[in-house]
């Protein structure tokens, strides 16, 4: 049933399309019964999960090498799949009324329902190579979804860029967990977990922990890698919602958290986890005030919050760990609807800019509420979630070494959220009332209901954290930490230096929120991150990028045949030939006497017809001695016992020479298409290429080495295959996907020389004239 549960998402994708055409626009509403019912499917086993137990389902797969389709349920996948599931249900429910009227809207929802199965089985894999798998689909997903708008540039750069930077670290992330398992023993994330003090200790531990940080830091935009999230905001806002406030960059969170009790707790761990999410924090919050459009706001808190959950992870203690589970729920609950109310009013207005928007209140009274309650949890006003979570981020930086420091850049940033919270949540609302382009009014149910549930949860889980604490936290804390921890999260902890801080936050926010115009046209001008920053960088490396791959392409890829066959055999000469003198290659060369009266002329003749080939001045003469080599090389074939070669070698030959004599009757004139000097150059290169292989030739059969593959292959036909004939067994069974692409070349080439045999010459003026073809020298 997990199995199905975590797939079914897939399923649906593929089916979408012919229930789009049953049910047309409603179909939004439909699909969002589906994540439902996946979270129905999943409540069942909070109780257990909460009481400490941990579940395991086992799906074998490609289990000689390791790979397994095995699901693993605890307190941190729960919570992570609660938002998945909770939030697309909304989001699906959204998108049928935001892009009602897009042509596309099917392809949409495909989409959304491929990402959607694609992080089911990101946060449920036990398996480190099916937890990659699910990890690349996230971003290919991600990129569909992005460049959904495919028509405009700014889409489609956006959706590359998320891709390159997030796909390099997935590659990096790949890596990581294949040495994770060789240090292990085990692919299995549940089993390295319990390993962790040795996996500490061992040699490949710092290559590994970087390469894993590298895949968690780009996935969740940390600095230098957080340029690509806000530039993914071509996205449709449903896109920005889900992918950018809830889940996806949360991924990244989620692989901090998973490998903590695999990686965390050293000093190299904190040595680069902790400064890095300091400086995401400070980044992102400093650039969300750059800015004016709601969704690049929203996205660059979005990083600056990404950076405080990276920072938590980063100190590892218990009191740390709680406050980024509370701060990633209050952040999914707050952003997602802050993202919905930024789409709705460019819906309702045609703008998203914050200075063009202004006096909406009594127009849309209800976008105002889930705004207004979403933006105070944002700035973490008491009570909801967001201060719940903040007060708990100070009470964690407060305890560590650090204090000053870590708390006080937790200060600027919450600063700055208070900040972006009263531009994107209250200026839209309040104020003067601004022109716009279309009356405004309230938007529609399927609009606003998403962001005022959101909200009103912000609220409800603030005022009653008990609500989260025992069900949610404490078991994602308990499979973070590595051990069983009952804690409890409260709202009010009393007239302390938490609150002495919040209060401060709020006023330096509210400060900043009046003066925000001045000191946005302050800083701007000093904000060298927009010329010198990673996203020029990025633009930078992809033309040097670009420049080596049309360098490259001109060279390898001409347009010539008779070059890339050159190349091929040239790289061949040089990469087979630099071990040939490792070999005995003279030990060979004396069994010349071993040579039969009858094998001599069978060689004699294939090398005479060979000759003939390339002297004939006949196309039809140069067909029939090709024929005559390859007979001859069936021949050969027969005398040493491999009938079967022999066999399709003979059907190979008939099959060429049919189809060449067909040919040569459509073809224009003969004539030379090279010069003396290429001709020379492509008989040495001839000559070597088969030098080297009768010397290779030689060598292989001269020395006797231990056979491994024909006792491998005798022992395991019968009993894995269930077939007798080992060779038949090694074609079909063994290497059957190598034969099904030998097949599928094979149908191919078929299906272009039919195509050659239907051309009609002379279509073009070109044709006529004969100018594709090259003039003889």
């Amino acid at each position: 049933m997990m199995l199905l549960a975590v797939l079914s998402g897939f399923i649906l994708a593929l089916a979408e399309p012919g229930l789009f055409r049953m049910t047309g626009r409603k179909t939004g509403w439909l699909l969002s019964v589906f994540p439902v019912t996946l979270m129905l499917y999943f409540a069942q086993f909070t109780t257990s999960i909460a009481s400490g137990e941990k579940l395991a389902f086992e799906y074998p797969w490609v289990s000689n090498l390791g790979v397994h389709l095995n699901f693993y349920l605890d307190g941190l996948s729960l919570l992570f799949v609660f938002l998945i599931c909770g939030i697309g249900t909304l989001v699906f429910f959204y998108s049928g009324a935001y892009l009602t009227h897009h042509p596309e809207l099917s392809r949409f929802y495909s989409f959304l329902l491929l990402f959607m199965a694609s992080m089911l089985g990101l946060v449920l894999a036990d398996n480190g190579i099916a937890l990659f798998i699910f990890w690349e689909l996230t971003s290919i997903s991600s990129y569909l979804l992005i460049g959904f708008d495919h028509k405009r540039e700014e889409a489609r750069s956006a959706a590359l860029q998320a891709l390159l930077v997030t796909g390099t670290g997935g590659l990096a992330l790949l890596a990581g967990l294949l040495l994770l398992g060789e240090a292990g023993g085990s692919l299995e994330i549940s089993t390295l977990a319990s390993l962790g003090d040795s996996i500490r200790l061992h040699p490949l531990y710092t290559p590994i922990l970087l390469l894993v940080l590298a895949g968690a830091f780009t996935k969740s935009a940390q600095v230098p890698f957080h340029f690509w999230l806000p530039n993914a905001m071509e996205a449709p806002t449903p896109v920005s919602t889900y992918l950018h406030a809830a889940t996806m960059v949360k991924a990244g969170i989620y692989l901090l958290a998973r490998f903590t009790p695999i990686l965390g707790g050293t000093e190299l761990w904190m040595h680069l986890v902790l400064p890095v999410g300091g400086f995401t924090m400070l980044t992102g919050a400093y650039l969300a005030l750059m800015h004016t459009d709601l969704k690049r706001i929203l996205a660059y808190t979005t990083v600056s919050a990404l950076g405080i959950l990276t920072l938590l992870l980063g100190l590892g203690s218990t009191a740390a760990i709680q406050a980024a589970l509370v701060l990633l729920l209050a952040h999914a609950l707050y952003k997602g609807a802050l993202f919905l109310v930024a789409g709705i009013l460019d819906h309702e207005t045609g703008t998203r800019e914050a200075e063009r928007l202004g006096g909406l209140l009594q127009s849309m009274p209800i976008t105002a509420l889930a705004a207004g309650l979403a933006a105070l949890s944002s700035a973490g006003f008491p009570p909801f979630l967001g201060f719940v979570g903040k007060e708990l981020m100070y009470q964690a930086t407060l305890s560590t070494s650090q204090a000053y420091l870590l708390t006080g850049a937790a200060v600027l940033a919450s600063a700055s959220f208070v900040t972006a919270a009263g531009i994107v949540g209250f200026k839209p609302f309040f104020g003067k009332r601004t022109p716009f382009l279309r009356e405004p009014h309230e938007a529609p149910f399927a609009l606003w209901v998403g962001p005022l549930l959101l909200a009103v949860l912000g609220a409800l889980f603030g005022l009653k954290p008990d609500l989260i604490s025992e069900r949610l936290i404490a078991p994602a804390l308990s499979a973070i930490d590595a051990q069983a921890i009952f804690t409890e999260v409260v709202l009010w902890h009393g007239f302390d230096p938490k609150l002495l801080l919040s209060v401060g936050v709020f006023l330096a926010g509210i400060t900043l929120y009046f003066g925000w115009s001045g000191i946005r046209r302050t800083l701007i001008p000093l904000d060298s991150s927009a010329r010198w920053g990673p996203n020029q960088w990025y633009y930078a490396s992809l033309k040097v990028l670009e420049g080596i791959c049309r360098i490259q392409t001109r060279f390898l890829q001409s347009g010539h045949l008779h070059l890339y066959l050159l190349i091929v055999i040239m790289s061949t000469i040089v990469l087979v030939g630099s071990r040939l003198p490792e070999q005995d290659v003279l030990a060979g060369f004396w069994r010349w006497m071993d040579l039969r009266p009858y094998e001599a002329m069978l060689a004699g003749s294939i090398l005479m017809a060979a000759l003939m080939v390339v002297r004939s001045k006949s196309r039809l003469t140069a067909v029939v001695a090709l024929g005559v080599v390859g007979y001859g090389v069936a021949l050969v074939f027969l005398l040493f016992s491999a009938p079967d070669l022999a066999m399709t070698q003979f059907s190979i030959e008939t099959l060429s020479v049919v189809l060449l004599v067909l040919v040569i009757f459509r073809l224009p004139r003969f004539k030379a298409y090279s010069t003396k000097m290429e001709r020379t150059r492509d008989a040495a290169a001839a000559l070597v290429s088969g030098g080297l292989f009768t010397a290779l030739i030689l060598a292989a059969t001269a020395i006797e080495r231990e056979a491994r593959l024909v006792p491998y292959f005798a022992e395991n036909a019968l009993e894995l295959a269930r077939g007798r004939n080992v060779v038949n067994v090694i074609l079909v069974d063994f290497r059957g996907f190598d034969t099904l692409g030998e097949i599928t070349v094979l149908s191919v080439a078929a299906v272009g020389v039919y195509a050659l045999l239907k051309l009609k010459a002379g279509k073009t003026g070109e044709e006529k004239s004969g100018k594709f073809l090259r003039k003889p020298p």
